[in-house]
């Protein structure tokens, strides 16, 4: 926070001295900012602006928006801890978070091992086993009460018309 406050005030002390000094002695900067934008002898006021350094304006726009979705598509893959600026490729919390390795609450700040592997791969294979033996559970009871229903369906009715 402290390195903040300071790279703050560094810059705006800095644009106070450009400031002045552009002030003090604007001629050489006007001459030099006028012959760039093409606004210094040319046939018309504006004449080699629009021809010149204005026509650019349209590209700038478009480094612009290539600079926007650059950084919308940083910070989709971004880790989801605020103010880390790392890629974020580890799922957390079902999917909803993608943090670095040093946010990741499996990781604890170190990045993943072989055996931290095996041991978080072997945890998620035996919570996906009893996830589908407690499906098969469900899957069987309800195809066991079915059974029973047709069949109490079939008594009350008496026998088929052959």
């Amino acid at each position: 926070m402290r390195w903040r406050l300071i790279l703050a005030a560094g810059l705006a002390f800095a644009a106070a001295a450009t400031i002045v000094a552009w002030v003090l002695d604007a001629g050489p900067v006007n001459h030099w900012l006028g012959i760039h934008t093409g606004t210094l002898n040319e046939t018309g006021p504006y004449y080699g602006f629009w021809s010149g350094f204005g026509s650019d304006l349209a590209e700038f726009s478009i480094l612009g928006a290539i600079g926007t979705g650059v950084y919308q598509l940083v910070k989709k893959y971004n880790c989801h801890e605020p103010g880390c600026w790392r890629v974020g490729t580890h799922p957390a919390a079902g999917g909803q978070f993608l943090l670095c390795y040093r946010h990741h609450p499996d990781f604890q700040g170190k990045r993943p091992t072989h055996e931290m592997i095996e041991r978080l791969h072997q945890q998620h294979l035996a919570h996906a086993a009893a996830f589908h033996d407690r499906l098969d559970d469900i899957h069987g009871h309800g195809v066991a009460s079915r059974g029973q229903a047709g069949e109490t369906a079939v008594t009350a009715a008496g026998p088929a018309p052959s």
